[in-house]
């Protein structure tokens, strides 16, 4: 599969730079692909149609709450923050990029219920979690992720042996990016948003190689999520595992990746080349009248 990609990787930079028609009609379609996806994915009511609707028309349209639109809207800042921070090769990935990132995408401090304890507490946008996290498994299980006391020094030294690998370059691109959102999920560093800030660091990483951004599609949420257990399963339960795992630990999460980077580098070239780049299963088409 690696070959695959370095083929396509190799004819994608070939035909750089992009008619400008060409690159607008590309990053529009992976910017509305991407927000509607990772939000959609974590609860976000807005169909694609209104999403499409609110970034290219600005029209708030239909029955979705007002948060919704503002959090989708917040979200794409986010996106074109990391566009920003990738673009420059020689800034070292930092935690305060990853905190402007959460504070970015939630704006505000806001209150979240807990159903299983039923009671309610404060978010902090852009601040490492106070209060323990968890996640209830595919198989009932309560699985822990690191401690508020242990995250400030594990998400230190993720951002450092980041930095080191990037240097190295002892890693496909695709692999450290899918190693890098294993490590950060198990990690969970704060109380929200960790999810979505997880993707946007995967697209940081190929967007600093000069890859199109890819997309977790929301419809394959049950399939993301399994693949995420095996890796987990493979890893271990320790936190700290989580945060040191290795490639071959989380491979079943670097093939998953390697096949969504593909599906992005070949709707890339198509758009590089002024074909159309819908598709027949294009979420446009699946969702347009949602």
């Amino acid at each position: 599969m690696m070959k695959t990609i370095g083929e396509l990787h190799k004819e994608w930079l070939s035909l750089q730079p992009l008619r400008a028609e060409y690159q607008r009609r590309l990053d529009r379609k992976l910017m509305l692909e991407f927000n509607y996806n990772s939000n959609h994915m974590e609860g976000n009511t807005l169909t694609y149609g209104q999403t499409k609707l609110l970034f290219m028309f600005g029209e708030t349209t239909g029955s979705a709450k007002l948060r919704d639109y503002e959090e989708m809207k917040a979200h794409n800042v986010g996106l074109e923050l990391t566009r920003r921070e990738a673009a420059d090769a020689e800034r070292p990935l930092t935690e305060n990029f990853i905190r402007e990132l959460n504070k970015t995408i939630f704006v505000e401090d806001f209150w979240k219920t807990d159903a299983r304890q039923a009671s309610s507490y404060q978010i902090h946008a852009g601040v490492y979690k106070t209060r323990p996290n968890s996640v209830v498994t595919v198989t009932g299980e309560t699985f822990e992720y690191a401690s508020p006391e242990e995250t400030p020094a594990l998400m230190s030294d993720l951002v450092a042996w980041y930095n080191a690998t990037e240097r190295q370059n002892a890693l496909h691109p695709v692999e450290l990016a899918a190693l890098l959102h294993y490590r950060y999920v198990r990690i969970h560093p704060f109380e929200d948003g960790n999810g979505r800030i997880a993707r946007l660091l995967v697209n940081y990483v190929l967007l600093k190689n000069n890859f199109p951004m890819l997309i977790v599609l929301s419809s394959d949420k049950e399939n993301y999520l399994r693949i995420l257990h095996q890796c987990d399963v493979a890893v271990g339960d320790n936190p700290t595992d989580g945060a040191t795992a290795t490639v071959a630990q989380i491979r079943p999460l670097a093939d998953y990746l390697e096949k969504l980077a593909i599906r992005s580098l070949q709707v890339a070239i198509k758009a590089a080349k002024g074909e159309l780049v819908d598709e027949p299963d294009d979420v446009d088409r699946n969702l347009r009248n949602q």
